[in-house]
């Protein structure tokens, strides 16, 4: 192993800042993601199921 201990590991050398923002900004990025789109989706079926309703 690279690592001697789990603290060395999470300080990665003088890179653990660079290293666990870069994964931080992703997994935010991902999760806005995923949480717009699930958003999106539910406007489209409640838009869609209204016009179904009026018949249009």
């Amino acid at each position: 192993m690279a690592f001697d201990t789990v603290s060395a590991f999470l300080q990665m050398g003088k890179h653990g800042l660079y290293v666990w923002s870069s994964y931080g900004i992703s997994v935010v990025a991902l999760g806005w993601l995923i949480h717009h789109t699930l958003a999106s989706r539910r406007r489209a079926q409640i838009r869609l199921s209204k016009r179904f309703k009026r018949g249009v």
